[in-house]
């Protein structure tokens, strides 16, 4: 874990660990304030996986029950579902144990769910099993459950904290043909909803995050079964769908203001040149006009060990912080944006 100081440009190891390998289960975030970092490790003694509360101003170090996929903004609580299956949900997330530590997810299983970790207690509750999901929801259940690979990829939280998402995941045994639908819930699990269901994602679609009034959600979705993606929002109950902006890519992210998002596009999507180097696409929803804000370098090689640019907003909404490949090096970029914000 390394900490960056955008301002002084220096940076310092906070934290090491022998269990990540190449993969992303570190997953490093801050959580209420600058004395919290949560992250993920590995004891390779046992192969045992489990969540991190840093302090990185004192080296001060706890460690809690289950994993962390994201925090609660106010660093309380912890999403995470099951990281040491993820690698089969997709290449590159999920901690790194060897394969006889984890197993496949033959059927809608009981056992693999979606927890929550409460940081000040140190206790670990399960909230949603895939078998619940698959009960609650007809229109992801299929005539031969028994013969799919089911898994949860991605938990995410919205801004309050009352509500969080997650995708489920279902392949056939042996073969292809991914289906995949987005779920919302209330932290205990209740309130379950689809919000992408089967069919709409089967049209092309990807990065499906929380828009920063914590009701909706904006993704990238072909809405018109027309080649190429459209940028949408949706309600977390699945209804009120509309389209943001004609051309989706890359990770959306909504300004809180509402007026504009900035995106990239991976490098072998059709906005990116083709050289290696990502668009940051600042985009005005009210003009559906586009500029373009930067193009950075991140890699001509994907998978694992990509960089992919994923522009956010820092939480005042004046700044957008992108990642780069730049000098042999990955690096972080803050673009101070103010200007294009108007009044």
């Amino acid at each position: 874990v390394v900490l960056v100081d955008l301002v002084e440009g220096t940076e310092r190891v906070v934290a090491t660990s022998r269990g990540w390998e190449v993969q992303l289960g570190a997953n490093v975030q801050w959580g209420g304030s600058d004395e919290q970092l949560f992250f993920n490790d590995v004891d390779p003694n046992d192969w045992s996986d489990f969540a991190v509360c840093l302090n990185p101003l004192t080296g001060e170090r706890r460690r809690l029950p289950g994993t962390v996929f994201m925090a609660s903004t106010d660093g309380r609580f912890l999403a995470s579902y099951n990281l040491r299956a993820s690698r089969y949900a997709q290449v590159g997330y999920g901690v790194a144990v060897p394969d006889a530590q984890t197993r496949r997810n033959v059927g809608p299983v009981a056992d693999d769910s979606i927890t929550i970790t409460d940081t000040n207690a140190g206790t670990v509750r399960r909230v949603l099993s895939i078998a619940d999901v698959y009960r609650a929801l007809p229109a992801l259940q299929v005539p031969n459950p028994e013969a799919h690979y089911y898994y949860f990829f991605q938990v995410k939280w919205n801004p309050a904290g009352t509500r969080l998402l997650a995708t489920l995941q279902w392949t056939p045994l042996g073969g292809s043909g991914r289906r995949r639908a987005v779920l919302t819930f209330r932290p205990d699990g209740s309130e379950l909803r689809l919000a992408i269901t089967p069919d709409q994602w089967a049209r092309g679609g990807h990065h499906i995050n929380w828009a920063p009034d914590g009701e909706h959600l904006t993704m990238n979705l072909n809405v018109d079964g027309q080649p190429g993606l459209e940028i949408i929002r949706v309600r977390a109950d699945g209804t009120g769908l509309e389209t943001l902006f004609p051309t989706g890519s890359g990770h959306p992210s909504l300004h809180p203001g509402k007026r504009y998002m900035v995106t990239d596009a991976y490098p072998d999507e059709p906005l990116a040149p083709g050289d290696g180097t990502s668009p940051i696409r600042w985009l005005d929803l009210q003009g559906k006009k586009e500029t373009l804000l930067a193009r950075i370098f991140v890699s001509m090689t994907p998978g694992e060990m990509r960089v992919d640019p994923h522009p956010a907003w820092d939480r005042s909404g004046r700044f957008v912080i992108f990642n780069g490949f730049v000098d042999h090096t990955r690096q972080v970029y803050l673009a101070d944006v103010r200007s294009l914000l108007g009044p």
